[in-house]
Formats: structure tokens, C-alpha cells, sequence
């Protein structure tokens, strides 16, 4: 493919709700376009953007995909993007490297929770945003119902263009006001027809020509005087009321049967802005003879192809001479091959210019959010800004030794996921896992298998109790021993009483020397190693002050280590008469939500013997709700899948953690009992 201006180019992100036919939509542009030779489907497993082993088997989009291809002179770089909320990250990635949002909608629906985001991520990086009602052949379809929805949320800013012609149920033809013409299609191949009259074709028109017009004073005087706009003046007013945002144009489709997706691509190449105009950031202009600074927005670490680093140039070019300046580490490293991709197949390439996409391989000091740019005129683009992994799960390898093996497989899958987060816990010695629900890391853990041949269970992690006590006791520990030549002998007494803090607190008051001062730290010692479990459930003992204040020693035989014993005999005595309680851990939880589903996620929270602390308005959106509660971390489990279904997927939360408090007797049991049985099966 040859290298093109950054004004004839035109980076658009496709996206919406899982399931309104975006990958279809994208087959169809690169059919039209002969960059394939056949209409992929998505139910036969044979698309050019969903080439994954697990899109194929999932038969749905679970990472974005790229496919760059030329239309009417001008080169076309589609992102498409995952509409499940399990994979937002991919919607992360495209929305960053373009600067159009094309929106699909199913013909029929609603506005669609994904259509919400998609719109939202699009506003948030001031893109241009395109609306694409597909499935107009389809048997439920109907174009007003969703384009009534869609305008009751964005009102006059909507700007039908394409629409469909219905006539008894079906649509027999698709009428683009911007040229006023209409066609007729059979098996993909359009036919020009008169434009057909009706009354609710007249009132779109009259609305396409409002919103054409109000992009510019003078063709809106043009409007009220009732004058007919020119082809030149309609082009000029579409083009920039979406750069500006003061339109969002409406074009209905069918991609699975290829029809009026020629007139969405003769669209995007009018009206959607090119990447000249959109692309600078900040005083970087969007020019191939500036300095080089490029944005790698998505990587792929591939076991068997090697990393791929996908980059927006944003001023420069990258060519194989271009050393490969890392912003971030402030180290260079030799450029790798440079390729265009239509989904997995790759193109070389001679370089990248402003404005484009491409991929760089084998760069492996390079991550997703980093900079490319020159060592002498460093700069720092905006990275991208990920959903947070909100499930956590642990993870059980069903071979012994392939821990090493799982690690090195997570670490690399969460260079190309970003969503993806991975610890050890130290305290429960578990691997942690989390991703952004259980589709999410269902694909992980396939992954895992498929690519780096380790197999894995997931199940609920463990939580990490506290213990303490509620009783001031005061006991004796005694260590004698006696085995020929010196012996062992250390005596304390230490009083054990419960403070308000979250850590150990050793103190002592020893009158007279019957402990001299030499041993005070072995007694100490002991003691922290002793709190390490505690009396209930082996758990660490915190909230816990030990004063030494009596006991006695033996001229020879008393040593460091018989005064550790000693301690740790007087923890052992002491604890089971202290009171002992099971502490579990709280987390502060903020959660947003739509208002109408507020009562049911407070009942929920209450269910998982929360505290709300406060709602009200978010700050950031105020048609969502925030709510602040208290809740054990125990309880945490499902809230992640429970929100989500409630929401219908609107809803997000964070949650970390806060404090230990006491336990309820039942709790405390059930962990004491399961303490026991996992004690006695070690």
C-alpha cells in the first residue's frame, strides 16, 4: 500500500453494544473496498478481524483488530473494536488512535449501553462521533424506533443521512440525502432509482438540512429563507459540523448483506475529519517533517510471531532508520520491521507517517502507553486510560511445578492486557488474577493453555483475617532443658493486653534484673514470630501489646535462644485466656450507578453486611449515582458481576481496603472451622 498525506487519511474506531454487527459492518467496508475477496461472517469463523483462535471460538470480537484499506483515493485505518464490557480495554486502545467514533446501533434497538460508553470515550477525547443503525434487513428492524431513541438523548445535533426506504416491512431502497440519490440493492450491487416520496422522507430531509445548515451562519440563513443548499454546500456543512462536533450524522446499512455500506464509506471519506486536522497534540502538529512522536497504543506479545507495537504517529515518521527512542525508559533501541496489518496478515511497509497507524515489531523495551520520539526533542503523549480490574480470582495450576511456568505466561499476556492484573499474595501465598469479570478471564485462562500450554483453575481467593485480643491476662512461659553439659533455662512473665492499632507493641519493666537486659531482644523476638498465627486460625495477630516484667534466669544456662522459647511458651499460655478474636478486613467501596437502580445495589450491600455511608450525585456524571459504604472484603466476591447485571453494564465501581474490625461469632466460626480442615489435610 502506498504512504498517503495525513489528509487523505482517516483513522476511525468502530464500536458499540456486543452483538449490533460491528465486525459484520467492518467486513463488508473491506469487501467493498476488494481489500478481501470474500464477505467474512462471524458465525462461520472465516472474518478477517476476528482471527483469533478465541474469537472463533467465542464468535464474537475479545481484542481490537486492525485493517487498513483504501476507499476513493483516501486511506481508510479501521479499529475494530470488542463490544463486550469483559474486554473495554480494546475500546481503550481504539478510541486513543483515532479520530472518528463510528457507533453502531442494531436497527430496532435502543441506545445501547455499549453505544453509551462508546459516546462517553468519544466525547472524553474529543472525537467526531458517526452513528451506524445496522441489520436494516432484518426481520425486527425498525429505523424510527431507534433513531426516536437516539434522538431523545442528542436531540437536534442528529443528522440523518443515509436512510432506509420501507415498503410493505422490507426496505426496497436507501436514500442519501447528502447527494440526493436513492438505491436499490440485489446481492450487494446498487442500482440508482428515482427517490422515492412519502411524508416521513420529507420530514428526515427537512431535518438533515437543518443540521447541514447549522454548522455554518451563512447556509443557516440560506435555511430560514426556505433556499435549496447546493451538493457543495451540503458537503461543506456535514464536513464541518462533525469535525466540530455540532453533528452527529445517522447512516442505516446491512452489512451481513452488503447494502449501502459503499454510501457509509463515501461518508467517511467526506464528512469524518482526516487525520491532518485531528491528529496534533498539544504544540505537536500533525506533520510528517516535524519532530518524530508516536503513541503505542496496543501491543501484542505473540509466543510464536514475536511483539507487535502498534503506533499512532502523531508528528514525524518512523522509518527502519528512525532509532526507536523510548520517552519513558529515556533508552534507544534498533527499529524492528515495520508492517501494515488487515487483520493477522501483514503488509511492509517503508514507513509511517503523521497521522497513520502501524505496527513496529520485535521492540522490546516498548509498552502499551509509551512514546516513540526523538532523544533530542523528548516528548510525553497522553497515555490511555484502561478500565480497572475489578475481579480478582486465585489461581491453582493442576500441575504441581508449573507455577514459574504460569507466571512467565500471565506476565507476558498482561503486556498486550492492560486489564489484566497479576500478584502473589504473600500472606496466603496464593496467585492472584484479576480482570474485568468472568468472560474476561475465562479467555485468560484459555489462553494460558493455548499459548504457553499450562492449565489452571480459578476459585475464590482466600482473605487475608487479622486476630487480637480482648482481655488483659498476664502469664508465665518457662523453657527448662537439660541434656548433658549446659542446659537451656529462661523464665519471663508478660502481661498481654489488647491497644487500638494495627501493630505489635513490645515494652517491658523489669525490676531488680531477675531478666537482665542482654536477653530483652530474644524475648521480642519470639514474640513477633509467635504473632505470625495466632491462637484461632493461625492467622497474624495484630492490635497486641506484650510487656515483659518478670522472670528469672541461670547463671549458665540461660541464652537468647531459651529466652525466645520462653516468649514464645508465655504467647502459647497466654492467648486462649486473652480473649481471642477473628478480625476481618473492610473495604471502602464507591460505586456509580444509574439512579433508578440505587435501592437495589443498597439492598445488595446490606445483604453483604455492608455500612452506606453516604450517596448523592457524581460529580463527573450527573445521571449516575455514587455510594459509599463500608463492606467486608469477604463479601466482595460477585459484587463486580451483580453490579453489572443490575446495571444493564452502566455501572463501575472502586474498592479497596480500609480496616480490620471484628468478625460476627457466625463468621468467625465458619473461617475457624475451615482454618482447621485445611490445617489438617497440609
Amino acid at each position: 500500500m502506498k504512504l498517503y498525506n495525513a489528509k487523505d487519511i482517516r483513522n476511525i474506531a468502530v464500536a458499540g453494544h456486543s452483538g449490533r454487527g460491528k465486525t459484520s459492518l467492518a467486513e463488508a467496508m473491506l469487501f467493498n473496498a476488494k481489500a478481501t475477496d470474500r464477505l467474512g461472517k462471524t458465525a462461520d469463523g472465516n472474518t478477517v478481524l476476528d482471527f483469533d483462535a478465541e474469537e472463533k471460538r467465542r464468535k464474537v470480537s475479545i481484542s481490537t483488530a486492525m485493517a487498513a484499506f483504501e476507499w476513493n483515493n483516501t486511506k481508510i485505518n479501521l479499529l475494530d473494536t470488542p463490544g463486550l464490557f469483559d474486554f473495554a480495554g480494546g475500546l481503550s486502545e481504539g478510541i486513543r488512535a483515532a479520530e472518528t467514533a463510528l457507533i453502531v446501533l442494531g436497527s430496532g434497538h435502543g441506545v445501547d449501553v455499549g453505544a453509551e460508553k462508546a459516546f462517553k470515550a468519544a466525547s472524553e477525547r474529543n472525537l467526531a462521533k458517526i452513528f451506524v443503525f445496522t441489520r436494516c434487513d432484518s426481520e425486527h428492524a425498525n429505523f424510527g424506533k431507534t433513531y426516536g431513541a437516539l434522538k431523545e438523548v442528542y436531540g437536534s445535533k442528529l443528522c440523518p443521512v443515509v436512510v432506509p426506504y420501507v415498503e410493505n416491512e422490507k426496505v426496497s431502497a436507501y436514500v442519501d440525502f447528502s447527494v440526493n440519490k436513492a438505491y436499490k440493492y440485489d446481492n450487494g450491487k446498487a442500482t440508482e432509482i428515482p427517490v422515492p416520496e412519502s411524508d416521513e422522507l420529507a420530514e428526515l430531509k427537512a431535518e438533515f438540512s437543518e443540521a447541514v445548515a447549522s454548522a455554518d451562519e451563512e447556509l443557516m440563513e440560506k435555511f430560514f429563507m426556505e433556499e435549496e443548499l447546493t451538493a457543495d454546500e451540503i458537503a461543506r456543512g456535514l464536513k464541518a459540523g462533525v469535525a466540530s462536533g455540532d453533528i452527529y450524522p445517522v447512516y442505516s446499512c446491512s452489512g451481513l448483506k452488503n447494502e449501502a455500506v459503499d454510501l457509509l464509506l463515501n461518508g467517511i471519506v467526506a464528512a469524518a475529519p482526516d487525520a491532518a486536522s485531528k491528529a496534533g497534540e498539544g504544540d505537536l502538529k500533525c506533520d510528517e517533517n516535524g519532530p518524530v512522536a508516536a503513541i503505542c497504543f496496543k501491543t501484542i506479545a505473540d509466543p510464536f510471531v514475536g511483539k507487535m507495537s502498534f503506533f499512532k504517529v502523531v508528528s514525524g515518521k518512523i522509518t527502519p532508520d528512525t532509532p526507536a527512542y523510548n520517552e519513558r525508559t529515556s533508552e534507544s533501541e534498533r527499529m524492528g520491521k515495520i508492517v501494515f496489518l488487515k487483520g493477522s496478515k501483514q503488509e511492509d511497509a517503508q514507513a509511517i507517517v503523521a497521522g497513520d497507524i502501524g505496527v513496529v515489531t520485535k521492540l522490546s523495551g516498548f509498552k502499551t502507553g509509551d512514546t516513540l520520539c526523538s532523544a533530542k526533542n523528548e516528548v510525553k503523549l497522553e497515555g490511555i486510560n484502561f478500565p480497572q480490574p475489578c475481579l480478582p480470582m486465585a489461581i491453582k495450576v493442576r500441575k504441581k511445578g508449573e507455577e514459574d511456568k504460569v507466571a512467565a505466561g500471565l506476565n507476558r499476556l498482561a503486556e498486550e492486557d492492560l486489564t489484566i492484573s497479576y500478584t502473589t499474595n504473600p500472606e496466603t501465598r496464593e496467585q492472584i488474577l484479576s480482570g474485568l469479570g468472568e468472560q474476561h478471564l475465562d479467555s485468560v485462562v484459555t489462553k494460558l493453555k493455548n499459548k504457553f500450554g499450562v492449565e489452571v483453575d480459578l476459585s475464590v481467593p482466600k482473605v487475608a483475617y487479622r486476630e487480637t485480643i480482648s482481655k488483659k491476662v498476664a502469664v508465665q512461659g518457662r523453657h527448662k532443658k537439660q541434656s548433658g553439659g549446659s542446659g537451656q533455662f529462661g523464665d519471663v512473665w508478660i502481661e498481654f493486653e489488647h491497644i487500638d492499632s494495627d501493630e505489635f507493641e513490645f515494652a517491658e519493666r523489669v525490676v531488680g534484673g531477675s531478666v537482665p537486659k542482654n536477653f530483652f531482644p530474644a524475648v521480642e523476638k519470639g514474640l513477633r514470630e509467635a504473632i505470625l498465627k495466632g491462637p484461632l486460625a493461625g492467622y497474624p495477630v495484630v492490635g497486641l501489646r506484650a510487656t515483659l516484667y518478670d522472670g528469672s534466669s541461670h547463671p549458665v544456662d540461660s541464652n537468647e535462644m531459651a529466652f525466645k522459647m520462653a516468649a514464645k511458651i508465655a504467647y502459647k499460655n497466654g492467648m486462649p485466656q486473652a480473649g481471642p478474636k477473628l478480625l476481618e478486613p473492610y473495604g471502602s467501596l464507591k460505586a456509580y450507578m444509574p439512579g433508578d437502580n440505587l435501592g437495589d445495589i443498597m439492598g445488595d450491600i446490606t445483604k453483604r453486611r455492608g455500612r452506606v455511608l453516604g450517596m448523592g450525585p457524581c460529580e463527573d456524571d450527573p445521571k449516575m449515582q455514587e455510594l459509599v459504604a463500608e463492606v467486608p472484603m469477604a463479601e466482595m466476591g460477585d459484587f463486580a458481576t451483580v453490579l453489572r447485571s443490575v446495571t444493564v453494564g452502566r455501572g463501575y465501581f472502586s474498592f479497596v481496603f480500609d480496616h480490620y474490625e471484628a468478625a460476627p461469632e457466625n463468621v468467625a466460626q465458619k473461617v475457624i472451622e475451615e482454618a482447621k480442615a485445611a490445617a489438617e489435610t497440609e
